[in-house]
């Protein structure tokens, strides 16, 4: 894929962008990419935690007196924390209630609460998508090797809550976009620990990643709300 010889022209000048997981390899790649083209806010998760309801509450309040945002990432996500003792299941044996619900309150209601408080907060006249970091593995239709039961099983019903607000946000806010986004693998400590079967030239740099990410935000349009789209623009099936 060519890359953008500029970032989000599809996008107003001087937009307002919110980035969640500014830490991570994706997120903080994202914010460096960002930060010439328009208003970036980068949120680690040591200064939100997206399962907080509350916190989000508040901080949604906090980012409505800097106007309409055009553009919420949401980084943040949860495969495996040794300290927390989560690791993706090899076998169902392996599952754990609480490694479980760790991973599904992170992978999924996280994202569910960040489209409550911050959709309602997105611009209505111009362009606007929100954009949540999926991955292949939450499509049903496509697991052919089963395991990793929490995180396959957070990322689709991640999967279905984009598409859930996609359908009710339209209803009213026809020029809205939701998404999911998979970045393929990216050399991260979310990736670290299985890299090793990667194809040759499918190991991207989070730089190169965000890049392909922020081109498929640019392309999409309001008939691609509610879809699961790949680093290169292809549509993932549910």
């Amino acid at each position: 894929m060519a890359g953008m010889t500029q970032i989000l022209p599809s996008f107003p000048e001087n937009f307002h962008a919110l980035i969640f997981g500014a830490r991570g390899g994706i997120g903080a790649a994202l914010v460096e990419a960002l930060g010439a083209r328009c208003n970036v806010t980068g949120l680690t998760r040591s200064e939100i935690d997206i399962c907080d309801e509350a916190a989000l509450q508040a901080l949604a309040e906090q980012t409505k007196q800097l106007g309409a945002l055009h553009l919420v990432v949401n980084a943040t996500g949860l495969l495996h924390d040794a300290a927390a003792e989560v690791q993706p299941e090899k076998a169902l044996k392996q599952i754990s209630a609480t490694a479980m619900a760790k991973v599904l309150a992170v992978n999924a209601i996280g994202p569910a609460l960040i489209a409550k408080y911050f959709l309602p907060l997105m611009a209505r006249d111009d362009k606007a998508v929100m954009a949540h970091l999926s991955a292949r593995v939450g499509s049903i239709s496509d697991n052919r090797m089963g395991g990793w039961t929490s995180y396959r099983a957070a990322k689709a019903a991640q999967n279905m809550i984009v598409k859930n607000a996609a359908i009710e946000t339209a209803r009213r806010d026809k020029h809205k976009i939701i998404i999911g986004l998979h970045p393929g693998t990216v050399d991260s400590p979310l990736s670290a620990p299985f890299q090793g079967n990667v194809a040759e030239g499918k190991l991207f740099s989070p730089a190169q990643s965000a890049a392909y990410l922020l081109n498929v935000i640019n392309g999409v349009t309001p008939a691609d709300s509610g879809k699961v789209l790949a680093w290169d623009g292809a549509h993932i099936p549910a």
